[in-house]
């Protein structure tokens, strides 16, 4: 059994100052749990141990997030242990039944697949852990108190809405590359950027279309964006569109692009990131544009939220949202820090 005690208010008001945009499909606050379901309280930092489980660390972004996260930690004198599964489901489960084991009071998950990380919430939730999702999706049956991401979808539909804009009275022919099959982030992101172009073709011309010629998987980073760029080169030398489901597959298929000389000849966008390097290039007008979705800051809000649920606050909605902002050569210095994590 956790101990139950009360937690200093003036501590937590110092610590947990965070700006969200709620999600317009979250639920009300009315339908949260009540205050009997509170989570054991604590009377001071010192005595939190959390646990973040990582279904992957590979890329910058992902190992942003746990940057983020150790320094929050680290900063507020919490204890933190964190686990990795290596892009393994079967792996996860046992790392989140490790991390209960070990007595945290809190897991902040993020899941490597939406159905199979179920059972996980449910053991911590049997435990009397309280679960906060940061940056994938899980399936809303499941047990969690919220989730802390990007909003995929209206970012994405920006970017569609740039590239339609940009490409306007020309064909498209596309190629996309996308991140793992069947994550329902990588699906959000690139029906986003496809309704934004038609809505937007719409608006300007009356009609609307455009041709995705091919898509190859990229798993989430640079070389497996280049592997994916070269077989589509080979294939469809004629496209004048990448759209990548995040900066880094970006950043390789980009020098498969240069490689072939096709850089002046292909519109490169990502549906999402922020990552420094690609706003470098977009500075240099070398990159069209991408989506901002920032690991620090969704880290950083998982675990304050995450602190807050440990205060005794039950009223969240099931989805909390980073501000939404399409990046381009307009407005990328107000987005652009060369000292960032990702």
């Amino acid at each position: 059994m956790k101990k139950t005690k009360k937690l200093l208010t003036t501590l937590l008001a110092a610590a947990l100052m965070v700006s969200l945009v709620v999600g317009c499909d979250s639920k009300p606050a009315d339908e949260q749990s009540s205050e009997d379901d509170a989570a054991p309280k604590k009377n001071d930092m010192k005595d939190i141990k959390i646990g973040v489980s990582m279904y992957t660390l590979a890329g910058p972004y992902f190992a942003a997030q746990i940057k983020a996260i150790r320094r929050k930690a680290k900063k507020l004198g919490i204890k933190l242990v964190y686990t990795e599964a290596q892009n393994d489901m079967v792996r996860q489960l046992a790392d989140v039944e490790d991390l209960l084991s070990q007595g945290i009071d809190l897991l902040i998950l993020n899941p490597k697949d939406p159905q199979g990380l179920m059972p996980a919430t449910k053991a911590a939730t049997e435990a009397g852990v309280p679960v906060i999702i940061m940056d994938s999706s899980i399936d809303p049956s499941a047990d969690f108190i919220t989730t802390v991401q990007a909003n995929n979808r209206a970012n994405a539909e920006l970017v569609g809405e740039w590239i339609a804009r940009k490409i306007k009275g020309k064909s498209i022919k596309m190629a996309l590359i996308s991140g793992v099959q069947g994550n329902p982030v990588g699906k959000e992101r690139r029906q986003g950027v496809f309704c934004g172009i038609i809505e937007q073709q719409l608006r300007s011309a009356g009609s609307a279309g455009f041709e995705i010629v091919a898509q190859r998987w990229g798993d989430w980073n640079s070389e497996g964006g280049l592997k994916a760029m070269e077989d589509i080169l080979v294939a469809h030398p004629d496209i004048n569109v990448l759209l990548t489901e995040d900066d880094p597959m970006a950043l390789g298929a980009r020098e498969a692009i240069k490689e072939a000389g096709k850089e002046n000849d292909i519109l490169i966008v990502g549906a999402s990131g922020g990552q420094k390097e690609a706003l470098e290039l977009i500075k240099a007008g070398q990159y069209g544009a991408t989506a901002i979705n920032n690991p620090t800051l969704i880290a950083e809000t998982a675990l304050e939220i995450g602190l807050k649920v440990l205060a005794g606050e039950t009223k969240f909605p099931k989805v909390l949202y980073t501000p939404t902002v399409c990046i381009t050569r307009e407005n990328v210095d107000r987005y652009y820090d060369p000292n960032a994590d990702f």
